[in-house]
């Protein structure tokens, strides 16, 4: 194996490094702030409007803010991907709460289901194929912003993008977005195979309870 193809393996891996683990801190804590929005309409009424403003704030600026705070060290990249990759999840964990159908949470309440064991057995998982559909763009998006990573030098396959950019480079630039394109495809293909599964059993699920 060459030392290109050798050196494109390790920056894909550290690409998919920060996406999974930022994927993954980002969709715990945005189902978690998820539950609570749900919990209280009138604060989320008024809370998601600014997340979604908050959202729209560029990844390179938001770095940049956190670069002044931190530092360029792996840490900036993983808090700033993982509040990013939060996001969608949020929206969609509450989303999907809000639209339970009232039946099955007056079924449950009359088997004598106290409120957490309604929101785990019955909310949660009839909920889950929206929230898994925030959880599909969040690992889409989150491949495309681990690009930054090489802005502060912490790896990733940004660093070939870069380097093309600023040296007028078409080899390099398609050395690092031909990989986090299919990384992007292969990551999502598979939340969607996961999204397809858990919307099988919420279906069933549904069908059951009436």
């Amino acid at each position: 194996m060459s030392d290109i193809l050798l050196d494109i393996l390790k920056r894909t891996t550290e690409h998919t490094g920060y996406t999974l683990l930022c994927v993954a801190v980002g969709a715990l804590v945005g189902v978690l702030l998820g539950i609570a929005l749900s919990r209280v309409p009138k604060v989320s009424h008024y809370l998601l409007p600014l997340l979604s403003i908050l959202n729209t704030v560029p990844g390179i600026v938001f770095i940049g803010v956190l670069v002044i705070w931190i530092g360029m060290t792996s840490a900036t990249v993983i808090i700033a991907l993982s509040i990013y990759a939060m996001f969608p999840v949020l929206k969609n964990t509450v989303t999907g709460l809000n639209g339970v159908d009232a039946q099955y949470k007056e079924a449950a309440r009359g088997c004598g289901m106290n409120q957490l064991q309604r929101l785990l057995r019955v909310e949660l998982p009839l909920a889950m194929p929206t929230i898994i559909g925030g959880l599909r763009l969040s690992t889409v998006y989150t491949v495309s912003w681990a690009v930054l990573a090489a802005m502060i030098g912490q790896g990733g396959l940004g660093n070939y993008i870069y380097k093309g950019v600023s040296s007028n480079n078409n080899e390099l630039i398609l050395q690092g977005a031909i990989p986090a394109a299919i990384l992007a495809m292969v990551l999502g293909g598979l939340v969607d195979l996961l999204q397809r599964w858990v919307t099988a059993r919420a279906t069933g699920k549904g069908r059951a309870g009436r």
